[in-house]
């Protein structure tokens, strides 16, 4: 009996509509976030201070992660399509290779619009609480964390953007 009303609740979340659902779900109030130091791709250091009035979407992910291989594309196009002055995509690499593993993968599938950061593996993952590959974390202007998922999206679709754009729209509000 149990199980039926299990198997019929599954089935009502799977015939919603996919833009009804969140990529991410969101937190019931922004949580703070820390943020260990990373350099950018001219290796000056950097925390999330630093963006600090933009929302954020920080993407931690390596070359040899297969799952944050294949989305990278999508988040190249999120961020060509809404990065600026109120969002910008952190791609941010634990790669111990280097940003010259990061700079060759980008060319390697073309990825046109993300910039390079590099994250010390151990810190990134400790610092951000990560515990598994891609994690994205979706930040709002006051650098709290707004929503988090582990395991790869398609972040250019119509309720990322939708998201996305929310987010954006509310942190306009708050300035």
């Amino acid at each position: 009996m149990m199980r039926r009303g299990f198997i019929g609740g599954a089935l009502a979340l799977a015939a919603s509509p996919a833009a009804a659902r969140p990529v991410m779900p969101e937190h019931a109030s922004p949580r703070p976030l820390l943020s260990p130091p990373f350099k950018n791709g001219a290796g000056q250091d950097l925390t999330l201070a630093d963006f600090h009035g933009r929302t954020v979407l920080l993407n931690i992910w390596a070359t040899w992660c297969v799952p944050c291989r294949e989305e990278m594309p999508t988040l190249d196009r999120i961020e060509a399509r809404l990065g600026g002055s109120e969002f910008h995509v952190l791609a941010l690499s634990i790669d111990r290779a280097g940003s010259g593993a990061v700079r060759s993968f980008y060319e390697e599938i073309g990825i046109r619009h993300l910039a390079v950061y590099l994250g010390d593996q151990t810190r990134v993952m400790l610092g951000f609480g990560v515990i598994g590959l891609p994690t994205t974390i979706l930040i709002d202007t006051q650098g709290r964390e707004l929503a988090r998922r582990v395991g790869p999206a398609d972040w250019d679709s119509p309720a990322a953007l939708s998201q996305f754009q929310r987010t954006i729209e509310k942190g306009r509000t708050s300035r």
